[in-house]
């Protein structure tokens, strides 16, 4: 069963007992996309929300102070999350015991254990809210989750994640109808939709994905952008971008940097490969572009490149902020956008679109690393 769009926001929203509402995010994309939902649906049907940012695998710097400034959430939580290997208790579950059944005979201990884990450190009683929308369930959040009992929204962890990679089966080869009735029952658990606790997984566009589970759910974030007004697009520059007016003048330069009028091309990089094979592959694409173009460089927030020390002749933008937030900012445009395998449906900013794929990343790593989705077909 899948419910579209508005109506989904809308409808499935006003369920709720007392409009409280909480969204759990572990990067600026998601953080990003948890305030245009709040934004759009607090026009529809009112209530109030709480956001909680996990600091587990991303460093969201200031972005804690900018939130509780804009109101958008009644409170701004951190959430020092913890992953498996900071207990050696619960590694003792997550060996390979030498069958299947030993395996998942120790991972039903294993999801107990994870989740429990986290009972010290969740910074707020997630049972009280209404509805709990969670980005990236596959983190341990997910296993909280399901040792509490709690239900809750998943939203897909990226703009059509599930294109490239198929988290819930990537993560469950072999014996996958088994896993997933098991995870039906609470015994163990399973990210993206298939969690006993999960009442739905939201995506941006349902055809995008590998496989979805029976309750998938489709909100296309073009939709969600359409409902915004003026005055929400300032709120989310003010809340994504700490200092707008420099972000600016480095994305369009000054007059002298124009002076070849050369049209912008942003190149988004990832956290690909080895570093040094990552510095030769965007050095490769700069090449590609660097004589018609001016060269922007949006570094992924993950990526731990220093562009500036590899690629002294082009702009790179050091600030951390979701890219979609540029497309907030009134009349701003960018002449070509070029990514390897970041989705980019939603910049709208962009006048021209490059996606480079899977086809020239086997360039440069084994395809058997990126390609790991479309083996399940094999």
């Amino acid at each position: 069963m899948t419910r579209q769009g508005i109506d989904y926001i809308i409808n499935g929203m006003k369920k709720v007992r007392s409009g409280r509402r909480v969204y759990i995010c572990h990067t600026y994309y998601h953080a990003y996309i948890a305030t245009v939902k709040e934004l759009v649906g607090r026009q529809q049907i009112g209530g109030s929300a709480d956001i909680i940012l996990s600091t587990m695998s991303n460093n969201f710097e200031s972005l804690e102070g900018r939130l509780v400034r804009s109101g958008v959430f009644d409170n701004v939580y951190m959430f020092d999350e913890k992953e498996d290997v900071t207990s050696d208790e619960v590694m003792k579950y997550h060996q390979d015991r030498g069958n299947i059944i030993l395996n998942l005979l120790q991972r039903i201990k294993y999801t107990k254990m994870l989740g429990k884990l986290q009972e010290d450190y969740i910074p707020t009683d997630i049972s009280k809210y209404d509805d709990v929308y969670v980005f990236c369930d596959s983190d341990p959040i997910g296993y909280y989750l399901n040792y509490k009992k709690i239900y809750y929204h998943a939203v897909e962890d990226g703009l059509n994640s599930g294109r490239l990679d198929d988290q819930a089966r990537n993560a469950n080869k072999g014996a996958w109808p088994l896993k997933k009735a098991m995870a039906k029952l609470g015994l163990i658990f399973i990210e993206s939709g298939y969690s006993k606790y999960c009442l739905d997984y939201e995506v941006n566009d349902i055809s995008a994905n590998h496989s979805v589970p029976d309750n998938v759910v489709e909100i296309p974030r073009k939709e969600l952008d359409s409902k915004l007004t003026e005055e929400d697009h300032k709120i989310l520059v003010d809340i994504f971008l700490e200092n707008p007016d420099r972000v600016l003048a480095q994305l369009l330069g000054t007059e002298s940097d124009n002076k070849d009028k050369k049209p912008n091309a942003m190149i988004l990089t990832e956290p690909l490969c080895e570093l040094d094979v990552r510095e030769k592959l965007f050095g490769d694409i700069i090449k590609e572009y660097e004589k018609d173009h001016r060269i922007i460089i949006k570094p992924h927030p993950r990526d731990l490149l220093d562009y500036e020390k590899a690629f002294p002749d082009v702009v790179v933008i050091k600030d951390r902020f979701p890219m979609e937030v540029l497309g907030d900012i009134k009349g701003f445009e960018v002449d070509k956008m070029i990514s390897v395998i970041t989705q980019m449906d939603n910049t709208y900013y962009a006048k021209e679109i490059v996606y480079l794929g899977l086809d020239f990343l086997d360039k440069y790593e084994d395809p058997s690393i990126h390609r790991k989705t479309e083996l399940l077909d094999k």
